[in-house]
């Protein structure tokens, strides 16, 4: 947490009910060596008292540009020159449409416009608001202009819903802060590095299709950390509900064919391959044009093997990368991730188990990796965020290049 030392963050918090997990954020930024000042919109005071605020951060909480003591030496202005990063935490989808179209209508969505500082965003909202086309054309436009939005996670809402929409618990945002203001590491500054997440869809008919538990989490932070130290990133990713990632380049896919021809495509201009993504490994050998109906208690389909992207990237006679594979397993993880390590001829091969149900990593905020090498080294890097996890793993991949 050296990259938090004496930092100075504005942090802003929205009016929405993740509102309450901001003091507990103020405090684990102050114990890494931030200063941390508080903005918050009218609403927000709905939810949590700005007291509360200046008693963990030791400043009084702002929260209106017409403050004529603040005002007189035009204090909006010199926060926004005094911030190394600005926070916004809860980022409600109001917060989030005014900063995207420039508004300027309180103190918070002012400091965004007058600082040169990063802005990050930390979304929270309903699952339908989330998923909402405006939403979504919201965030991708503020990650083309290099905001960074740091989740939102997934599970249950306080309105009694489940998807993605929740804030990032504190501890989680603490490290994506610190890697985002950690300008020391350019490990990978020069390399161009190719990645894959999330999942795939093979369909069935044009309502149905097969996919997996993938969330897409671990493949979106490598390409962040990847990004971070310094790497020109191109991410092809699978349907998920995730932002992506500042600094990188996205292409979205559907299918494992349309994920293959995307990477084979590309695979020979980049230094480094990082095959996340849970591609299918069968489809439907044929697809129904109308849907199917229930006209039988069983139905047959038939499935065909998918190209396995990673061994025919792996399998590159000029242009080769540096190739890394994952493995998610139910049991017997050191054969099966050695077996595949050799059998793909891989330079590196990252494997997790995966327990009932997959959210013990797919859906998870956290992973724990075994990490076999070409040589015979293994390395174990044990439970600890997704965001951590990345990080480590850019750094083992930039010493192995050399």
């Amino acid at each position: 947490m050296n990259a938090l030392q004496n930092k100075n963050i504005v942090l802003g918090v929205c009016g929405g009910i993740a509102a309450y997990k901001s003091p507990d954020l103020v405090r684990r930024l102050a114990e890494a060596g931030a200063n941390v000042q508080v903005v918050m919109t009218g609403h927000a005071r709905e939810f949590v008292s700005p007291l509360t605020f200046q008693a963990v951060s030791g400043r009084a909480a702002r929260d209106t540009l017409f403050d004529e003591a603040a005002e007189a030496a035009m204090g909006h202005i010199e926060l926004a020159r005094w911030a190394d990063l600005i926070l916004i935490a809860p980022a409600t989808a109001n917060t989030i449409a005014r900063i995207t179209h420039g508004l300027a209508d309180d103190l918070l969505t002012t400091l965004c416009l007058a600082t040169r500082a990063p802005l990050a965003v930390a979304p929270a909202m309903n699952q339908v608001m989330w998923s909402n086309p405006a939403t979504q054309a919201n965030i991708a436009l503020l990650s083309q202009r290099g905001v960074s939005v740091l989740g939102p996670g997934c599970g249950d809402q306080a309105c009694g819903e489940t998807g993605a929409g929740r804030m990032l618990e504190p501890l989680v945002l603490r490290e994506q802060v610190a890697a985002l203001l950690d300008d020391t590491a350019q490990s990978l500054a020069g390399k161009s590095v190719l990645i894959t997440a999330g999942p795939t869809r093979e369909a069935i008919d044009p309502v149905r299709y097969i996919s997996n538990h993938s969330s897409g989490k671990m493949g979106f932070a490598i390409a962040a950390a990847a990004a971070k130290a310094g790497a020109r990133v191109t991410l092809i990713a699978g349907p998920t509900t995730i932002a992506p990632p500042a600094g990188c380049q996205v292409v979205a896919v559907e299918s494992a064919a349309q994920m293959h021809q995307a990477v084979m495509e590309q695979a020979a201009q980049h230094a480094v391959f990082i095959s996340v993504a849970a591609v299918a490994d069968f489809r439907l050998k044929e697809v129904r044009e109308q849907k199917m109906k229930k006209s039988a208690d069983e139905i047959t389909l038939t499935l065909i093997k998918n190209p396995d992207i990673l061994a025919d990237v792996a399998a590159l006679q000029n242009g080769r990368p540096f190739c890394v594979g994952f493995a998610a397993e139910t049991h017997d993880l050191e054969n099966y991730a050695a077996d595949k390590l050799a059998r793909k001829n891989l330079d590196m091969i990252c494997a997790n188990l995966v327990q009932s149900g997959g959210d013990s990593v797919f859906n998870s905020d956290d992973n724990a990796l075994e990490i076999f090498l070409r040589d015979g080294g293994r390395i174990s890097l044990p439970s600890a965020s997704k965001t951590r996890i990345a990080h480590t793993l850019v750094d083992l991949i930039a010493e192995r290049l050399g």
